[in-house]
């Protein structure tokens, strides 16, 4: 043995440390098997944060860094992709003016709402996503879905997110300067319900970054990740992106809950 630590240029004690510690029993054993449950049960995409979120709300305390370092030590790792946004532009006005300004944070459900448009290719063809989202609980409220970045897109889109409403709030719906928002169609829409429009800013991208976070993700967690062999078959991952999204994803700026639950437990807790 001496020889073998001499040629190693190992010293004996260092050997005897690591054999020992060999030796002893795994105290993370049980927690590597839960980090390894909730990563391949989210398919990969939580990072360490959200992993300790997920163990955290199911009643058991741990320390992120241990979950992080037990995370690399397993080679488990995101595979969200970085974030890229590529937004359908329309024509510069001014129609509005920037009511956010870049306050993204709402006291109750139904008081600021983002929207704007995404598109993607896949087979040849062209897919575009329009949705509104709730900056109360980042919750998509609705959406649509269509080949051709028409009018209908973002008018179809209302109409779908104005049946959660039921008096009229006093809510400020947040877009871009595209076309679609200057339309006097959309406009008329907005005006029925008494919604303030705001717009952001010529050529700033950050006016509006809560939905581009949003886009974002969604092509990371699920466009990029797939291979899409029609349109169709597209639309139809979206729709359970969305409701994965809403129901099952958890925030950690929501404690840790997903839009659904946050929204639902802070109705109970007022009641």
């Amino acid at each position: 043995m001496a020889a073998v630590l001499q040629l190693a240029d190992l010293p004996r004690s260092t050997f005897y440390y690591q054999l020992q510690a060999q030796a002893k029993p795994d105290k993370h054993a049980v927690l590597r098997q839960l980090i390894q449950r909730v990563y391949h049960e989210e398919k990969g995409l939580y990072g360490y944060r959200r992993v300790t979120a997920v163990i955290r709300n199911a009643g058991t305390l741990v320390n992120k860094k241990v979950v992080e370092r037990l995370m690399a030590a397993l080679d488990l790792r995101s595979l969200v992709r970085p974030k890229k946004y590529r937004s359908y532009k329309g024509v510069v006005g001014l129609i509005a003016p920037n009511l956010l300004e870049r306050n993204f944070l709402a006291q109750r459900p139904n008081q600021k709402w983002v929207t704007d448009v995404t598109e993607f290719k896949v087979a040849q063809e062209k897919v575009y996503l329009s949705p509104v989202m709730d900056l109360y609980n980042a919750e998509i409220v609705a959406y649509e879905v269509a080949s051709r970045p028409c009018l209908g897109l973002v008018t179809n889109m209302l109409d779908k997110a104005f049946k959660r409403l039921g008096n009229k709030p006093k809510l400020v719906l947040h877009s871009d300067q595209g076309w679609h928002y200057q339309h006097s169609q959309y406009r008329h829409k907005l005006a029925e319900q008494g919604l303030k429009q705001s717009m952001s800013r010529k050529g700033n991208c950050l006016d509006n970054a809560a939905m581009e976070s949003f886009f974002g993700t969604l092509k990371s967690e699920f466009f990029y990740l797939k291979r899409f062999e029609s349109a169709e078959e597209l639309k139809a991952g979206l729709d359970e992106y969305i409701h994965y999204y809403n129901h099952d994803r958890i925030k950690l700026k929501l404690n840790g809950m997903s839009p659904v639950k946050y929204r639902t437990h802070a109705a109970e807790a007022a009641s």
